[in-house]
């Protein structure tokens, strides 16, 4: 059995993810800190877990396995470092952390303890994710020229988001960052990695992050990935659009189907597409990595990438250009 220590509960998605620890017959969620005691401890309280006052004491712990990182963004390289270096597994939120250099600074600590890292990335996991790779490597759309991936709700507009969402300092941003991560590494997963990033937010309630943000992301042959999220819109459908030399794809605007039309296709009709059953969770694909001693190689490279796509996207709007991404180095 993987013993397993909740580090926050800082994100909104903890309890979810305390969930599928408990739900998985591999693992039994043991311990818990927190940045915050009052919070940590009512939650530990709450599921029955030890609570520790001292996050070096809970590392120091040998019968703890693996940690679940949902501390805020601006210590996670702090905390995966230091639990790495405990010999400690290590399942995330994403992002992995808000610049290229904290994550690489992670990343080794990982290599060099030998522990199990996965970020959570629940898109990739999904139907509709899946067809879209099969229809891609089957080439009915040809070389792609655009993709547009959007993904909003009203957490600000309507206050069920937590205040410390808003907070610069503990984000490293707002609406691209939590909400666009899902978007920015679809975008990446289908058109790769582009050459350089231009970003816009907007303010529409004033907060200290953006509730409101477009990502063009720009590629050698021509290609441009757009890249759309927010707090502030109440029916916006999740919605992805690809767009090739021999044809287009719609998902999800606004009905939860996918509809192709080729050029490769008799009549050039438009086809609805079956959806393939979804890859097992993150969290699981995780659990199986640590008891096969395997690596989360395409998880990893992705979540390095999304961090390149996000840091450039900040640097953008902070400097009001255009950001190639050899400028991250």
């Amino acid at each position: 059995m993987i013993k397993v220590a909740i580090l926050s509960f800082w994100h909104v998605h903890a309890d979810d993810y305390a969930k599928q620890v408990i739900g998985n017959n591999s693992t039994q969620l043991v311990a818990a800190w927190d940045e915050l005691p009052e919070r940590g401890k009512k939650e530990a309280e709450a599921r029955g877990l030890i609570w520790y006052d001292s996050l070096d004491e809970l590392l120091a712990n040998p019968d703890i396995d693996a940690v679940v990182v949902n501390a805020p963004t601006n210590i996670h390289r702090d905390v995966m470092v230091a639990a790495a270096n405990a010999g400690k597994h290590i399942f995330t939120e994403k992002v992995i952390a808000p610049t290229v250099h904290e994550v690489n600074e992670i990343l080794a600590a990982v290599e060099l303890n030998k522990v199990k890292l996965t970020i959570s990335l629940p898109r990739l996991n999904d139907s509709y994710t899946l067809a879209i790779q099969k229809l891609l490597k089957e080439d009915v759309l040809g070389e792609l020229t655009q993709t547009r991936v959007r993904l909003s709700h009203n957490g600000a507009t309507a206050g069920w988001l937590p205040e410390h969402f808003y907070n610069l300092e503990q984000c490293g941003g707002g609406a691209l960052i939590d909400l666009g991560c899902h978007p920015m590494y679809l975008t990446r997963l289908f058109l790769g990695l582009p050459e350089s990033v231009s970003a816009n937010y907007g303010y529409v309630l004033g907060k200290e992050v953006e509730d409101n943000a477009v990502a063009i992301l720009r590629y050698a042959n021509g290609a441009l990935g757009i890249v759309e999220a927010g707090f502030v819109n109440d029916h916006s459908p999740f919605s992805i659009e690809l767009h090739g030399k021999k044809g287009s794809l719609f998902y999800g605007t606004p009905e939860n189907k996918m509809v192709y039309r080729s050029s490769l296709t008799p009549e050039s009709a438009w086809i609805e597409v079956e959806m393939p059953a979804p890859v097992i969770p993150a969290f699981d694909q995780w659990v199986e990595h640590i008891e096969n001693g395997t690596i989360a190689t395409e998880n990893i490279e992705l979540a390095l990438d999304l961090t390149k796509l996000m840091e450039a996207s900040n640097l953008s709007v902070k400097l009001n250009r255009v950001v190639a991404l050899n400028e991250l180095i």
